[in-house]
């Protein structure tokens, strides 16, 4: 990912590097568009933007109320039906926060198509057809689906949004899920506001021009220039959405804006918005959601002090206090920073958000003496932190960190089966802020000590009857015992959990099985398995053919772009390792004995490893997969890449052994 930031001084006079932008005509196809069988430059693309045009102005309206409008137009060329749901049906967001709202006019949408006669047709978008849905208390979704469409049709969109809200100034994506052939955005404003730009993603702009139209702006005897500010980018490439990667738009290229600096219009005093970290602190230290909060110790304190009367450690302590939180307020699904009233609320109807679950578990832990602070952080969906600009926007999630001793432990109580020091995936992301009362915020990062951990042991032996019995015991360590006890809670009971186990695994029959430690969630989990295994190849007695990768066979690679611009994120080291030890009868011997295979990635980055040993007629195998960093780098990929190629190459050499 690439940033670039670009502070806008609007009172400056631009010169203009480049034409303008300029929207194209509404309600217009051209024949060449409609016989389009491809795109040249991606033929793999199921559609193309052929037009998109943006802008967003600050005026006055006609009763002198401040408006941003933002307007989009756009033309997108369709080659089949594999991106109607996604490019065919509009989604608009649109906030407000109670006292107003943002609105959004001129809805306008027209399908072109050739009838089975070669004439050209347009289908107008009908306005019943466009649906809002109130999606919280401030952000609803407008909807609607284009008409007629199918295969080889051009629509066209176009719609405004007239928002209130100066402070936030309509980002603009160059990038999405098909390419584009050109994307513009242009942006008009006054010299009494000036923004920071940030430009994202991986892309260059291909126009970036700037002019000054003369006192466009006048309120009362006070008036302005404008900035006129085109940014633009031809050939834009679709965005492939691939496996292990946080949240898209922390990749995709794109230009956003934050209200620096503003003019009061009657009086000329400016107000500087882009503020410093002490001043965040100042706000949440006074704010009925969040600071206010934690000085409810009084209120904690008399719940939790039974919980700790006989305990004289503080890890011990803490933990106690941490399992009566997470079993006492069930997480609601929602990610806030905190809520008014938010504790008491939460511990009455036990039930709250992940701020008012883990502000709660802060406060109860400082009211028994063990030093805590709130962590504000981003969740890996909701995107990175914007490191040089405070903006408490950025933040959707709150954890605690317990400080006992010399060692720290990030603690989220919004799952029963976290145990004590373990985060969700989800909380993963990079940098977190860290705040209390009676110190400044710092950042701090996001990674964890924990990683996924699975080791696997069998030793079977091979039957007269051609199958293949004996033991095994799988050990699931760290993250990995929380994602199989999540896994396991799914089911009504655990014979429920070990038959669907069972219905994934090809010609095996489990017969017994055992599960260890599936409460004790600070313990690894185990999972021991009787089982029968149909070792025959067609019914032929007399060979056999046995696969020691059957309980977690990887089909496909998950990496499978040419190259990629952004990290490969796991959120966590992972390591897994087998061992498979089978017993053959005398009379049998191995056809061919599997090669050992090792690749490694370069600064011990991760590694894949096979062994074959045979002594007599008892063969080991064994296997190792290891992953030792959270986060991969873009130059990183290729060599990812080619150890799942080596695993995928290992699973398809099946070990085969028949009769002397």
């Amino acid at each position: 990912m690439i940033t670039k930031n670009i502070t806008l001084f609007l009172t400056i006079l631009f010169i203009s590097i480049s034409a303008m932008a300029q929207d194209f005509p509404y309600g217009k196809v051209d024949n060449k568009a409609l016989e389009m069988k491809k795109y040249d430059k991606d033929t793999s693309a199921h559609a193309v933007v052929l037009q998109e045009y943006g802008s967003s102005r600050i005026a006055l309206t006609n009763d002198y109320d401040l408006r941003i409008t933002f307007e989009y137009h756009a033309k997108i060329k369709f080659f089949d039906n594999k991106e109607f749901d996604s490019q065919g049906t509009v989604v608009v967001p649109v906030y407000g926060n109670g006292n107003s709202y943002e609105d959004v006019q001129e809805i306008r949408g027209i399908t072109f198509y050739k009838d089975d006669n070669g004439l050209i047709q347009a289908a107008e978008l009908d306005p019943k057809k466009v649906f809002r849905v109130q999606d919280n208390k401030h952000w609803s979704t407008l909807k609607f689906a284009m008409p007629a469409l199918r295969s080889g049709c051009v629509i066209e969109i176009n719609y405004k949004v007239v928002s209130p809200y100066i402070y936030n100034f309509h980002s603009w994506n160059f990038q999405s899920n098909i390419p584009k052939v050109n994307s513009e955005y242009e942006v008009h404003i006054p010299g009494f506001w000036s923004y920071n730009a940030s430009l994202k993603g991986s892309l260059k702009l291909t126009k970036n021009s700037a002019t000054v139209e003369r006192k466009c702006f006048t309120f009362g005897i006070a008036n302005a220039d404008c900035s006129d500010i085109v940014y633009g980018i031809s050939d834009v490439p679709a965005f492939i959405e691939e496996d292990y990667m946080t949240a898209e738009k922390n990749f995709k290229s794109a230009i956003n804006f934050e209200l620096e600096e503003e003019t009061n219009l009657n009086n000329g005093a400016k107000t500087k918005y882009s503020k410093e970290w002490k001043d965040i602190d100042y706000l949440l230290k006074g704010d009925n959601s969040f600071g206010s909060q934690l000085k409810r110790k009084d209120l904690m304190k008399e719940r939790i002090m039974p919980l700790i009367v006989n305990k004289t450690d503080e890890l011990e302590k803490a933990s106690a206090i941490y399992t009566y939180i997470k079993n006492t307020i069930k997480w609601n699904e929602r990610n806030e920073a905190g809520s008014d009233d938010g504790i008491r609320k939460a511990l009455d109807n036990h039930t709250g958000s992940s701020g008012d679950i883990n502000l709660a578990l802060v406060t109860a832990l400082n009211s028994a003496g063990i030093r805590t602070e709130a962590v504000l952080l981003s969740t890996r969906a909701n995107g990175t932190l914007n490191n040089l600009y405070p903006n408490l926007f950025d933040f959707n999630y709150v954890i605690a960190k317990g400080n006992i001793g010399d060692k720290s432990y990030f603690l989220d109580a919004t799952d029963q089966l976290l145990p004590f020091g373990m985060l969700p995936l989800r909380c993963l992301n990079d940098k977190g802020r860290v705040f209390s009362l009676d110190k400044p915020s710092y950042w701090i990062d996001m990674i964890t000590e924990q990683r996924e951990k699975v080791i696997c042991n069998a030793e079977l032996t091979l039957q007269v009857n051609g199958k293949l019995k004996g033991t095994i015991t799988r050990f699931s360590i760290g993250y990995s015992s929380y994602l199989r006890r999540k896994e396991i809670k799914k089911f009504n009971t655990v014979d429920e959990y070990v038959e669907n186990f069972n219905s994934k695994l090809p010609k095996v029959k489990i017969l017994k099985s055992s599960i260890t430690n599936l409460d004790s969630l600070d313990m690894p989990l185990g999972e021991i398995y009787e089982i029968e295994l149909d070792a025959a190849d067609n019914l032929n007695h007399e060979h056999f053919k046995f696969n020691p990768f059957f309980m977690n066979w990887i089909t496909t690679n998950p990496f499978k772009l040419a190259e990629r611009d952004f990290p490969v994120d796991w959120g966590m080291p992972s390591d897994e390792r087998s061992v498979f030890i089978i017993h053959l009868p005398a009379q049998y011997i191995f056809e061919n004995p599997p090669q050992n295979m090792a690749f490694a990635m370069p600064n011990q980055g991760g590694k894949f490893l096979t062994s074959y040993d045979s002594r007599d007629n008892t063969f080991t195998f064994s296997n190792v997969t290891q992953f030792n960093k959270s986060v991969y780098g873009p130059e990183e990929y290729p060599y990812l890449k080619e150890l799942y190629n080596k695993i995928i190459l290992s699973e398809k050499n099946e070990m085969v052994f028949k009769k002397k």
